[in-house]
């Protein structure tokens, strides 16, 4: 079975052209090879995905051809991602009221410190 549809089918990522991709941007690996979306996957196989700022590492236990309800899906691959960091640690990091206009040279300067830059 390709990797693109199975990770769209398993509700890894949202769309399969999503899917498709991120295979070609590299961000899907099976078993620590570069993966391209028309790559077979098989049972047994860890399959790497690095979307929405998160790594998801998962083995393939189960190849299912359409997409399956969330019930189903969880019990297509075992999960051994790292958890997701807490919501209190995302920053979101230099918002601007809006209608404030462009920010001046020391609030560009500061952004950007805030940034890493």
């Amino acid at each position: 079975m390709r990797v693109d549809s199975w990770i769209w089918s398993v509700r890894l990522v949202k769309t399969r052209s999503l899917a498709a991709t991120a295979c070609r941007a590299g961000h899907v690996r099976i078993n620590g090879d570069r993966a391209k979306p028309a790559t077979a996957v098989r049972p047994g196989d860890e399959v790497r995905l690095f979307h929405a700022g998160r790594e998801r590492r998962v083995v393939v236990r189960r190849l299912v051809r359409k997409r399956v309800g969330a019930a189903v899906a969880a019990e297509c691959y075992t999960d051994h991602s790292p958890p997701p960091p807490p919501r209190e640690e995302i920053a979101v990091a230099g918002r601007r009221d809006r209608g404030t206009g462009r920010p001046t040279k020391r609030e560009r300067r500061e952004l950007d410190r805030l940034r890493g830059q």
